[in-house]
């Protein structure tokens, strides 16, 4: 991917004016709306908390005003249950999640939303614990943005100049890898390379085959990972097996005699883990987990199935676990220096609420996008209508998202127009204006909106096309010529 590291700041503000442009045209009078900027309080309440941000499958929110209010979600608000409990000295309080009901809730203290980390702090009983959730959303590296892949991070220090005995439970539903909790699934567990890691997932693996707007994943498999140490423990076994052993021993273990394949609804096992961090004292000490979802193949153009764009070079699940956890320090150093810069240049233009628009934007808009690649190893973009049609690659969608992408460079942007100008100039497309979209997320065999293929009925001509055209035109401007281009001239010209 070209690096656009030497026009970085300038480039970036260019694109947080367009930004803030776009927020002014909501209101007729721009000093009103700046005014109402300016007085609004410092935090703002986002709708909806991103925590595994990756794709529009790999996609898990918090929907409360404190992170134990109500169990995770994903975006189409069924549940995707994330649960974590702290063993504090004695006493086991809930950090994450609505369950179990009757573990008391350690005091959420503060939240911060960044670009590609979401940051809780809780406090009480002598510690104070901050939760981070982390994606490697960095658009330099394509590798790593399209990983589906979260990182969470436990870090625990004392605040009353006491020694604290101190463990973590952390456990991720089964519920997370079906589209419907009348399906079944199978697990298991194994160990790579200073790893130890347990997935599960469907029985019948209906490979790409939901399609549509409200549907989840039901094909290729979650895993939690954490490296082999001391007082770490990766472990199957119903929620309430896990639950009561880690409050009754501070560890967890696989629970005995669990058969499988089982429906999620019928009490499936979850994925658990344990840190016993030991005594913590005033210095913090940390611990982290990866959580993971290796879909094997992502998106199927014109009847050809496409790797997500990670697996382009033969790359497989325990490859994504341990490049996971190779990378990690590097990581966080790279997201929390991307963090600072993308927040300093929103900061400066429209202040501390605009900055944390523009973080719940770039969160979002990630999320929307999963990134394959084609028969030829180039990366293709292709967006989700969320909460409309499930609609795949379509044009005003990609349009409204296209700064971000424009932002760092021409790769994700050539990646985002590309198949609708190869699709334009296919056989199949016999109007002389932009197709709409190109299929039904996550089957891009063609147009579905209006008369599809067929006729010109409820068709949508001038927005499309003139969207493609000043896509092409931004492009063009950006890579400072349009050679990019020449294989869709005639198709470019007719529009």
């Amino acid at each position: 991917m070209t690096n656009s590291t030497e026009s970085f700041g300038v480039t970036k503000r260019n694109f947080l004016k367009t930004c803030l442009g776009g927020l002014a045209v909501l209101s007729t009078d721009w000093s009103l709306q700046a005014a109402s900027l300016a007085s609004a309080p410092r935090t703002l309440r986002a709708p909806s908390v991103p925590l595994i941000t990756c794709d529009p499958y790999f996609s898990i929110w918090s929907n409360a005003d404190r992170l134990t209010d109500a169990p995770t979600e994903h975006w189409t608000r069924k549940p995707h249950r994330l649960t974590s409990l702290i063993r504090i000295d004695d006493s086991t309080f809930r950090i994450m999640g609505d369950e179990p009901k009757g573990a008391p809730t350690l005091p959420q203290v503060g939240l911060a939303i960044h670009p590609t980390r979401t940051i809780y702090e809780f406090e009480g009983e002598g510690v104070h614990v901050t939760l981070t959730f982390m994606t490697g959303a960095l658009p330099e590296d394509l590798m790593i943005l399209s990983r589906p892949l979260g990182y969470v991070a436990w870090t625990v220090r004392s605040t009353d100049n006491k020694e604290h005995g101190v463990s973590i439970y952390f456990e991720a539903d089964s519920e997370i890898a079906v589209n419907k909790p009348s399906q079944h699934v199978v697990w298991s567990e194994d160990s790579a390379e200073g790893l130890s890691f347990a997935r599960i997932g469907t029985s019948d693996q209906p490979m790409m085959q939901p399609k549509g707007d409200d549907v989840r994943i039901d094909w290729g498999y979650l895993y939690l990972a954490a490296k082999k140490r001391e007082g770490t423990t990766v472990a199957i076994g119903t929620s309430r097996h896990a639950r009561r052993q880690f409050s009754s021993t501070y560890s967890v273990s696989n629970e005995p005699n669990l058969q499988a394949p089982r429906a999620v609804e019928e009490n499936a096992p979850v994925l658990a883990l344990s840190f016993d961090i030991g005594a913590v004292g005033a210095n913090p000490v940390s611990q982290w987990a990866m959580l993971a979802y290796d879909e094997i193949y992502a998106v199927q153009f014109f009847q050809q199935n496409l790797r997500p764009f990670w697996r382009s070079k033969g790359a497989g699940a325990v490859e994504l676990l341990t490049s996971g956890a190779e990378d990690y320090d590097k990581l966080r150093d790279r997201c929390q220096t991307f963090d600072e810069q993308l927040s300093a240049d929103a900061r400066k233009l429209g202040g501390e609420r605009y900055r944390q628009i523009c973080a719940l934007a770039y969160r979002q808009c990630i999320a929307g996008n999963k990134i394959v690649s084609d028969m030829n190893g180039q990366p293709l973009l292709f967006p989700k209508e969320n909460t409309s049609n499930g609609c795949i690659g379509t044009v005003d969608v990609i349009y409204p998202m296209a700064p971000q992408f424009l932002l760092f460079g021409p790769s994700l942007s050539k990646a985002m127009l590309v198949y609708n100008l190869e699709y334009a100039q296919s056989d199949r497309w016999h109007f002389p204006f932009a197709p709409h979209d190109v299929g039904t997320f996550p089957q891009a065999n063609g147009q579905v909106y209006g008369g599809g293929e067929k006729t010109e009925t409820n068709q949508m001509p001038v927005e499309e096309t003139g969207n493609m055209l000043i896509l092409l035109a931004a492009l063009a401007k950006m890579d400072g010529d349009a050679s990019f281009f020449t294989p869709y001239w005639p198709t470019i010209q007719k529009w």
